[in-house]
């Protein structure tokens, strides 16, 4: 299972290609705020936004986005509405001068150690045929416990990533 839990401040996953994602504070501490720890919140989700490291295969998750009006919320399902997220993707792109980038998506479940819904696998599927992106993209879900995270590609292969451990992660990713 690929996952890191909920109390660290950092996540780092290896990717199946090589490299690795890095998941940074900031991205987690919003991810965490809408983690359905009781039963009234609802799932919440929103996009990755982060940079594609030069000269390596690791990709950096500098911040995500947050539920947004439109957005379809309920107990066991999420729905991200296109138009404000994709804003807030052509902002943070403008603003980075071309460095900032989508990177895929993220929602939470209310599960302990998250699993994908069929549900979940066929939006994965649309999301890889028909929407424009760098390869790869990811998807990361959110449990109570745990986050687990997916890469996809264009091709339709979805392939689990593999946590590192806090002795494997203490390198830090570069920031440049």
């Amino acid at each position: 299972m690929s996952w890191c839990t909920r109390t660290a401040d950092r996540c780092t996953f290896l990717r199946s290609g090589g490299g690795r994602l890095e998941i940074s504070p900031a991205a987690l501490e919003v991810i965490h705020s809408y983690i359905q720890d009781t039963p009234k919140k609802d799932e919440a989700g929103g996009v990755l936004l982060g940079r594609h490291l030069l000269g390596s295969n690791d990709i950096v998750v500098d911040r995500v986005t947050w539920p947004m009006r439109r957005d379809r919320r309920q107990r066991c399902r999420f729905r991200r509405a296109r138009r404000r997220h994709q804003a807030e993707i052509d902002r943070a792109w403008r603003e980075s001068h071309g460095t900032c980038a989508y990177l895929g998506e993220w929602h939470t479940h209310p599960d302990p150690d998250p699993h994908p819904s069929s549900t979940d696998r066929q939006d994965w599927a649309r999301k890889l045929r028909h929407d424009e992106f760098t390869e790869p993209i990811f998807f990361v879900i959110a449990g109570t416990r745990a986050i687990s995270i997916w890469e996809g590609w264009r091709s339709g292969v979805v392939m689990e990533t593999t946590p590192l451990h806090m002795e494997e992660a203490r390198e830090e990713i570069p920031s440049h």
